[in-house]
């Protein structure tokens, strides 16, 4: 699970990977080295994307082999790119090749409003990885013509025809993920996870015919395969070597091989030596394997995120994005924030929830601060703040887990100046002030509870199936917002000042919730059009939560809804009864998901996480006019350059900052395009 940047997008003061040939020593043409104490973190803006760039902190410190580690750990990461590309939508590597081929040999008029849009839509797919929304899923509109579209594509002899050239322009594959109520979300979801006629019948009759070697300890089913229909027939293609994506596969799997050899400890390197089994056979088993291995590997200062993951890009929670994030440890930090996972069962024992729901041995814990070296696939250019791994249950609950705050990024944030969005929409200058003193704080401890806390807490009753078979296409959100739930209601609690983790506990409580308040009921709108409907996991559940506990503290006025010379502003008049509240509806979201009550998440996300006020979001996207910092942001990654020996040895690794968006993307596409035509 993670926890997405657009909680911290909107909670901190703005918000809301390097490319090398591995044979080369020189330096790319467009990377310059930027001095620390001048670094500029903001490298463009486009559209509604701004594009950052990120530090790594300690990398100096570690030792020629620690950075070997790092560097064949994202060369890796970096071998897998297009994978996610595909996965997002079957003609995504055909349209970028043949966009990049204009972008590179086109010699017209490059001044011209049409020449503009094409590089804007160009860019904008670069950051999607593909031509849906990153965020929305919505497919991006190109704002220049089919007529010039094709004379471009006549004046640089390039080829683009069929349907993938007529997708761009149509309505056709709308909505790279469809989670709409009442109709077939795969069938009308873009993503290439299924092949054609394949429906949301099919796929729960398919795995539910499947049945694990020990029903407890199921293993993830669809996880690391694309299910087709060949003659009628379901059938499920693996991404294996030798299988779907084998290509990039092995090139992935030449790199950890490489990684294995400079591995910190034993534990580590079972671990990467498992995850190559698994990327060779596409076993399952081996996955369960690998996720065992890999959470008991804690020691050491380098540790990664690699393969199929994250299932919030399948519509109904099976299969799992391709990504990669290589991380090296914030000892300080970790240090700091290590008393949250030595005391998670303490958390368990005085949660809000049923006590049958409760954990009575909470293992494996641990949370790190660590920053990021690089990242690829579904983490990259958009990336979280936060990671709790691995997402089995069974493992989470025999094993353990691990928790991560990405440091460096969460830094590249603040830093990168404030949108002032800020001013528009807090209620008062007492809101404001308490944001701006503790906002961040809060933030930081928000994340580490979510994923520390919140993703590791509670239980499923005995029998009751995973949640991608139970709630279905509510799954996501559903866990979402109650890891988000878990650490709200511990961020108003004295425990937090006497754990030493913050100075005045009522404080960056209360910063905490008018944040979340904030941002899912007025600030999160910027981001869908007038009219539309939230569908995105994580927004649902930031709407779905604010919009609950509104409604239930209505009678006591828990939540003051304020209209002030015509605008909208949500006062919290009683902190304490919203931190009952969100006790209650914790207690409810984890009966939920222990139970596997379909019928209950149904009425909680439709009834109050998608439908939007209409008055409101008009009211907020004219307010939001003024500012003109773009809503989502992403990041470059840091250059890692190999310098070798006339031996082809391996003696020193240098950290460059690219200077643009667009040469990196283009050198990615030069070094890193290792699928062919993808059928």
């Amino acid at each position: 699970m993670k926890l997405n940047t657009v909680l911290s997008t909107l909670c901190l003061a703005a918000l809301f990977f390097g490319c090398i040939d591995a044979k080369s020593e020189k330096n790319p043409a467009t990377a310059e080295v930027v001095e620390n104490s001048k670094f500029n973190y903001n490298v463009e803006q486009f559209a509604d994307l701004k594009i950052l760039r990120y530090q790594i902190p300690g990398w100096e410190q570690l030792t020629l082999k620690e950075q070997k580690l790092v560097y064949y750990l994202v060369q890796a990461g970096l071998s897998g790119r297009d994978i996610m590309w595909d996965q997002n939508y079957r003609h995504n590597l055909t349209i970028r090749k043949a966009l990049e081929n204009i972008f590179t040999t086109y010699t017209g008029d490059k001044k011209s409003s049409e020449w503009n849009a094409f590089e804007v839509y160009l860019k904008r797919v670069w950051f999607s990885n593909g031509i849906h929304h990153h965020y929305s899923n919505d497919k991006l509109k190109p704002d220049f013509s089919p007529a010039y579209f094709k004379q471009l594509l006549a004046e640089t002899n390039t080829v683009l025809e069929g349907e993938a050239f007529d997708v761009i322009f149509n309505d056709l594959d709308s909505k790279k993920v469809n989670q709409s109520k009442g109709v077939d979300n795969v069938a009308l979801s873009a993503v290439n996870f299924y092949g054609p006629n394949v429906t949301n019948a099919d796929v729960e009759s398919f795995y539910a015919a499947k049945k694990s070697p020990n029903p407890e300890q199921p293993l993830s089913f669809g996880l690391n395969s694309q299910l087709v229909k060949e003659n009628g027939v379901l059938k499920e293609r693996t991404y294996k070597s030798g299988g779907l994506y084998g290509s990039a596969i092995d090139e992935i799997v030449k790199w950890l091989e490489l990684a294995v050899g400079v591995a910190e400890n034993e534990a580590q390197g079972k671990a990467l030596e498992l995850l190559i089994a698994y990327y060779k056979t596409g076993d399952l088993q081996t996955w369960d394997d690998y996720n065992v291995a890999w959470t008991n590997a804690t020691d050491g200062n380098i540790d990664y995120i690699n393969s199929f993951i994250e299932v919030y890009n399948d519509p109904l929670g099976y299969r799992g994005s391709y990504e990669n994030i290589v991380q090296i440890n914030d000892f300080d930090m970790s240090q700091k924030m290590k008393v949250l996972s030595d005391n998670a069962q303490w958390f368990e024992d005085n949660s809000s929830i049923m006590e049958e729901h409760k954990k009575a041995n909470v293992v494996g814990v641990t949370y790190k601060v660590v920053n990021v070296a690089g990242e690829a696939g579904d983490a990259s250019p958009s990336t979280p703040i936060g990671v709790n791994l691995p997402n089995a249950n069974w493992i989470r609950a025999e094993v353990g887990s691990k928790s991560v705050s990405l440091g460096n990024i969460i830094q590249a944030y603040n830093n990168a100046g404030s949108s002032g969005r800020l001013k528009e929409f807090v209620h008062d200058q007492e809101e404001y002030d308490l944001e701006e003193k503790y906002g961040q704080l809060a933030d930081k401890l928000h994340t580490a509870l979510h994923e520390v806390i919140g993703h590791a807490s509670g239980k499923l009753n005995p029998g009751v199936g995973e949640t991608k078979e139970t709630l279905k296409n509510y799954a996501s959100t559903l866990e979402e917002g109650r890891a988000d739930l878990v650490g709200l209601y511990y961020l108003y609690n004295p425990k937090l000042q006497e754990l030493g983790l913050v100075e005045d506990w009522k404080a960056v409580g209360k910063a905490a919730y008018d944040n979340y308040i904030r941002n899912g009921l007025l600030m999160q709108l910027i981001r869908l059009n007038l009219g539309d409907d939230v569908e995105e996991a994580h927004m649902r559940n930031r709407q779905w939560v604010s919009a609950w506990v509104l409604e239930k503290g209505e009678q006591d006025n828990v939540i003051e809804k304020v209209t002030r010379e015509g605008k909208t502003f949500f006062n919290i008049t009683d902190y304490d009864k919203l931190h009952s509240l969100f006790g209650e509806l914790l207690r409810e979201t984890q009966r939920i998901k222990s139970e596997g009550d379909y019928a209950a998440v149904e009425a909680l996300v439709e009834g109050y996480g998608v439908k939007v006020d209409q008055d409101i979001h008009a009211e907020v996207l004219e307010r939001n006019k003024q500012f003109t910092s773009a809503p989502y942001s992403g990041f470059v990654n840091p250059v890692l350059v190999a310098d070798k020996n006339e031996s082809g040895e391996i003696i020193a690794i240098k950290v460059i900052q690219p200077e643009a968006f667009t040469s990196q993307m283009l050198d990615y596409s030069k070094n890193y395009s290792f699928l062919p035509e993808v059928n």
